[in-house]
């Protein structure tokens, strides 16, 4: 089998890889995840992952490497990774009763051609008073997570509503598109 890497630092992206009992190593993209000017967030998403495992693939040679963004949007807009309490907080005050669309693009790069989808997540926010947001920021600090939403944790109870086709994609990495992507490179499963 093909060395597969996964061209991410994301310690959430690694856990859910962890899951399909495949082994892989970890490799970081370095790359720039700034937006583009006048670009739509879903481009965003995909540009990117496609450049972490192209960049990746460019250090490893042979190898399928897994690359993957996430890019969320109220009303149009990127939400980016807060990086402080009081930017977390405003996002939520901002999200709060309101729709959220996170975009979580995936690119399986095998050195020659790339496998790409974007699997969109609808998140609907509860109407929490600030006291609440305040307090479940503080436990925990989602402030590397885009729109300060960290489902996997804590966060689940700020959520009301969560809708899309893979419940991986809202933390990161959507499994069921990459096992397919896999399949089609000929990564087998259940071999053990």
């Amino acid at each position: 089998m093909q060395r597969l890497i996964l061209a991410s630092t994301s310690a959430y992206r690694r856990e859910l890889l962890t899951r399909l009992c495949i082994p892989f190593d970890v490799m970081a993209p370095d790359v720039d995840e700034t937006a583009w000017p006048g670009e739509s967030p879903d481009a965003t998403a995909m540009r990117l992952a496609e450049a972490k495992a192209r960049a990746v693939g460019a250090r490893a040679p042979g190898s399928l490497v897994i690359g993957s963004d996430q890019v969320a949007t109220l009303d149009g807009e990127q939400i980016g990774k807060p990086g402080t309490h009081a930017a977390a907080l405003a996002q939520l005050q901002n999200m709060r009763g309101r729709r959220v669309v996170f975009h979580t693009a995936l690119c399986l790069w095998d050195g020659v051609a790339a496998q790409v989808d974007n699997v969109q997540t609808f998140v609907t926010f509860r109407d929490l008073p600030d006291s609440e947001l305040d307090a479940y920021l503080r436990i925990e600090q989602p402030y590397d997570c885009a729109g300060s939403a960290k489902n996997e944790g804590l966060g689940i109870a700020i959520l009301e509503r969560i809708d899309s086709v893979d419940p991986t994609a809202l933390t990161g990495l959507p499994l069921i598109a990459l096992t397919g992507m896999l399949r089609r490179a000929g990564v087998p499963f259940f071999t053990h």
